[in-house]
């Protein structure tokens, strides 16, 4: 038997099970989302390296902050950023680096990719440091922790999404562990 139809074979019993499974249940039962932690950041003015092909490049500095959730408090330790793209509508490429330093003085590296948008003009106003209503903003990520506190494992163990809300000098970032 050739590899070509051991292949067709075992993509033809797998969607067989697919078809089989999916009809069994309607739609299948959304994982739940528990809560883990709300960051407050304090941010600088952006700096605005320049227009490339693909948007604005931008420099958010991270100065400082806290965060607090059940069972987890610290600060956001200075010297992280937000190197982000703003594309010519305003949709924002977001990659987030920094650092939170527990009460116990535990570390995590925090990496955040996502993406931020609303209508143009309220784009516009956020990135001229206007406030505005953050229920007009899709503004989602996804992160990822390193630390190498056995107790804070459990950071490293699981998908977290983010959401967050951008004011002119700060950020508040809400992570939420999905199971």
């Amino acid at each position: 038997m050739t590899k070509f139809k051991m292949l067709v074979g075992v993509f033809s019993l797998l969607g067989s099970f697919y078809i089989s499974s999916s009809l069994a249940q309607e739609q299948p039962q959304a994982p739940e989302l528990t809560f883990a932690f709300e960051v407050l950041a304090e941010v600088a003015d952006p700096t605005v390296i320049g227009t490339l092909p693909n948007g604005t490049r931008r420099i958010v500095d991270i100065l400082g902050g806290s965060f607090e959730g059940p069972g987890i408090k610290g600060r956001v330790v200075p010297g992280g950023a937000d190197w982000q793209i703003i594309r010519e509508d305003g949709f924002t490429d977001i990659d987030a680096r920094y650092t939170l330093e527990t009460d116990q003085g535990d570390l995590i590296y925090v990496s955040n990719i996502g993406i931020r948008h609303a209508p143009p003009e309220v784009m516009s106003r956020l990135n001229a440091g206007e406030v505005v209503d953050q229920s007009e903003i899709y503004f989602r990520a996804v992160p990822k922790f390193e630390t190498s506190a056995p107790e804070l494992e459990w950071l490293m163990k699981s998908i977290f999404v983010a959401t967050g809300e951008r004011y002119p000098n700060g950020v508040v970032i809400r992570f939420w562990r999905l199971h």
